[in-house]
């Protein structure tokens, strides 16, 4: 009996009941981008330099200490340096990049700029003027009507873009040695930097600013270049990757001190060629 009643006195009402504490999640700390934003810079300027290596380049990459980052970097930098002074020893001035029938044309084109398309610029053509500076003999200002009266070709040759895409278009407009020699530019320097209406900025080796095929273009097909495709003036380089044919061109100039690129200081490879 005592039993009985010592174990109901012991027995505690549900009410009684103290409840469970369920822990509550830890409270997840706030990402901020900005304060990540160096990281990432580097990151993205690593993958781009590695991405134009090539395999033989990268393989030089295999006792590297991956963790370091400016090592890798400046290692990464000396090999794309290095594959730029192999492209341009295996550059050939005389060999033609594959041409191809009107039938070919990639209909429509793809635009493609580092902003949306409604940011083109609006180039007024009648008051457009060319400037041209640096190694050169005559450093007068072009018109458009002007680079018309020089000899033009017309092309029909593939963009490869280093996205992955290509497309072929046609391209008529004047010889990018035609101009040169025009202006009296000296042909042993080894540069020719192109500032744009857009800030975009790019570069050349003189040797591919000679090639047969290199273009100052002012034509898409039969008709002026639309203001997309780089009105009024873009540089075709069919022996290069897209981004080293640089659109709304508003000054061409000639140095032996390489002018970089706007891509190519961001990490991709400067010769960039087919």
């Amino acid at each position: 009996m005592n039993d009985r009643h010592n174990l109901s006195a012991g027995r505690r009402d549900d009410t009684d009941v103290a409840p469970i504490e369920t822990p509550r999640p830890a409270k997840r700390e706030r990402i901020v981008l900005a304060d990540h934003r160096p990281q990432l810079e580097r990151l993205q300027r690593r993958l781009f330099l590695r991405s134009t290596l090539s395999v033989g380049a990268l393989a030089m990459l295999s006792g590297c200490n991956m963790q370091d980052g400016d090592s890798v970097d400046k290692v990464l930098w000396a090999m794309s340096r290095w594959n730029d002074r192999v492209q341009a020893w295996l550059f050939s001035g005389t060999k033609l990049a594959p041409t191809y029938a009107a039938s070919q044309i990639t209909k429509p084109f793809p635009f493609n700029a580092f902003y949306q398309e409604f940011d083109v610029p609006e180039i007024d053509g009648a008051s457009y003027a060319l400037e041209v500076s640096g190694l050169v003999a005559n450093k007068r200002s072009w018109s458009l009507a002007q680079l018309r009266t020089l000899p033009q070709a017309s092309q029909i040759t593939r963009h490869v873009c280093i996205e992955g895409w290509s497309a072929i278009g046609e391209w008529r407009g004047v010889p990018f040695r035609t101009f040169l020699e025009r202006i009296g530019a000296d042909t042993t320097a080894r540069y020719v930097g192109f500032k744009c209406a857009d800030r975009y900025y790019s570069s050349l080796d003189m040797a591919t600013a000679l090639h047969p095929q290199t273009q100052l273009t002012l034509d898409f097909g039969s008709e002026p270049l639309p203001p997309k495709y780089g009105y009024p003036l873009k540089l075709r380089v069919p022996t290069k990757l897209g981004f080293k044919n640089p659109k709304h061109i508003a000054e061409i100039f000639v140095t032996n001190t390489n002018p970089g690129g706007y891509w190519e200081d961001q990490g991709y490879n400067w010769f960039s060629g087919l």
